[in-house]
């Protein structure tokens, strides 16, 4: 867990939805600016998150479908789950302390 995981429609229920600890879904593309911009940000959390909790990464051009299924209309969209439930989500670039804060936020939920 020390880097985001790309994932899929086939990966998505066993890496997300049945995750043991808060996940972070990034759904990106390559011909996003902003996308690009945050990646480096999203790398960090993964390899300072010890586990606490997961960063996954869709690609909206390879996975539409979990794209639609989650109401996604603009990317970069930070969805943040929590025993299989969207609880929270960012548009849009995002400071790390406003994306760190989140997940903290839903791990200190589950103690």
């Amino acid at each position: 867990m020390n880097e985001p995981i790309n994932i899929n429609e086939a990966s998505f229920e066993k890496a997300v939805l049945q995750s043991p600890v808060p996940t972070l879904v990034d759904f990106w593309a390559e011909w996003c600016g902003p996308c690009k911009m945050i990646a480096p940000v999203l790398d960090e959390i993964a390899r300072e998150s010890e586990g606490r909790f997961r960063v996954t990464k869709v690609n909206i051009d390879h996975d539409p479908g979990l794209m639609q299924r989650f109401g996604v209309r603009a990317v970069p969209t930070l969805l943040f789950f929590k025993d299989g439930e969207v609880k929270d989500q960012l548009v849009g670039g995002a400071p790390k302390k406003a994306i760190v804060d989140k997940l903290n936020h839903l791990g200190a939920a589950a103690a």
